[in-house]
């Protein structure tokens, strides 16, 4: 008889909640910050007028540098040591990030908050959540991990509608202290007093079965499936895949990250509260692109379905030609769509061109791939922003630019796929 409820979706809500905290205080709420802290450390000297731009953009590409190039130790240290005990220990990486952050009064502390709140993703972020809860589960796998990964988004949402109220009534310094006890109060006890590692410490089976399913010989030959890391870094179609993610969360990380800034700038004029509504929409649209495309890519080919999301990217930015008060939520809602599905299927695509053997092994490079790329954006952005007076315009014409590029490096891969695909057909 199974159980009436199973422990494993306190998992997945717990895990979930973890990703919404984590990213949302370091990557996708966090923007809403940036200009009080960027007017604050210039009226300080701590950070000079023409730099400030520049000053914003390196610490954001430093936090998402940081979260990609830790990935590969961290997998390894959740392994030695139990997801549980390195989510902990990623909880208190970004709180104490958070309390740095906040009496920083120099560009220095700030650069080492943004990579301290870098690392615990490593351990608090996507990497350990989807280890923990794929776990728990195996034939609900893909549901509670799509679930999961909605918490990436809901923290872009819920975190600049907290944090903006309190940056307009207490300041920026104490607003950060005051949305990092979410952490300490909330995020913590629940893993330290719900978390399990796997079902066996509890006495239940995968997915609240009541037996495990023996799986390992249908598992272990699909595991065989496809191409090492270095036989499929030896194919064109990698380098090619690597460009075209490297190109695509270019935009993504810009948009994420310095819109906010764009839209409160003298040309656009938004307050920090509707430029925070902004903020928030891109994720709830995107949750929307997350569930809509990834559900179209099980029933059409993924790479069509990832061409569909990019093109939706690029006929986006266009907007951005011509932005406005007006026009820059009209801008948000298809970006947000194709944002979301190129998300998803960037992790799907990896095992339909390469297959399964060594999936976590290529995804990983990818991944620091896609961090670079965001990255190098992040600095750009913001240096082309200072070379402005302040002015976001030139940097993100810059963004159609790259997103076009994007979009072609898509248009190879669907005839480069067509033309591989009998040699590591995917079951």
């Amino acid at each position: 008889m199974k159980v009436k409820f199973f422990y494993g979706w306190i998992i997945v809500a717990i895990a979930t909640l973890s990703l919404l905290i984590s990213n949302g205080l370091s990557i996708g709420g966090f923007p809403v910050f940036y200009k009080s802290i960027r007017e604050d450390f210039v009226r300080i000297g701590a950070v000079e007028a023409s730099q400030a731009e520049s000053f914003i953009g390196l610490g954001a590409a430093l936090t998402f540098l940081t979260a990609g190039f830790i990935s590969p130790f961290a997998g390894w240290l959740i392994q030695k040591f139990s997801t549980k005990k390195m989510m902990i220990v990623g909880c208190f990486i970004l709180g104490i990030a958070l309390i740095l952050h906040s009496q920083a009064q120099t560009a220095w502390l700030v650069y080492f908050s943004r990579i301290l709140m870098g690392a615990s993703l490593g351990f608090v972020g996507v990497l350990a959540t989807t280890v923990l809860v794929a776990s728990w589960f195996v034939r609900l796998r893909g549901t509670a991990i799509g679930i999961l990964l909605t918490g990436t988004s809901f923290g872009g949402v819920l975190i600049p509608q907290i944090a903006s109220p309190l940056i307009e009534r207490y300041g920026w310094r104490t607003a950060m202290i005051s949305v990092s006890l979410i952490i300490w109060l909330i995020l913590l006890p629940a893993i330290i007093f719900l978390v399990k590692n796997k079902p066996s410490e509890i006495g239940l089976f995968p997915d609240g079965d009541e037996s495990p399913i023996d799986e390992n010989v249908a598992v272990n030959v699909k595991n065989q499936e496809g191409l090492t890391l270095f036989e499929a870094m030896r194919t064109p179609i990698f380098w090619v895949f690597a460009l075209c993610a490297a190109l695509i969360f270019y935009p993504i990380f810009v948009t994420s990250q310095q819109f906010i800034l764009y839209l409160q700038s003298e040309k656009i004029g938004l307050s920090l509260q509707q430029s925070s509504y902004a903020q928030s929409a891109l994720f709830i649209v995107s949750v929307a692109g997350k569930f809509f495309f990834g559900f179209l890519s099980d029933r059409m080919s993924p790479t069509k379905v990832m061409l569909i999301c990019c093109t939706v990217m690029f006929l986006a930015t266009l907007i951005l030609l011509n932005l406005t008060a007006i026009t820059a939520f009209i801008f948000l809602i298809p970006f947000g769509l194709g944002y979301g599905g190129t998300f998803v299927l960037l992790q799907r695509l990896v095992a339909d061109y390469f297959g399964n053997r060594d999936y976590p092994k290529i995804l990983g490079v990818i991944t620091v791939v896609e961090t670079v790329g965001a990255s190098v954006g992040g600095i750009i952005t913001g240096r082309l922003a200072d070379m402005a007076g302040g002015d976001y315009t030139q940097a993100f014409y810059a963004v159609i630019i790259v997103t076009g590029l994007a979009l072609a490096s898509v248009i190879a891969l669907s005839f480069m796929h067509k033309e591989r695909k009998p040699a590591i057909q995917i079951s």
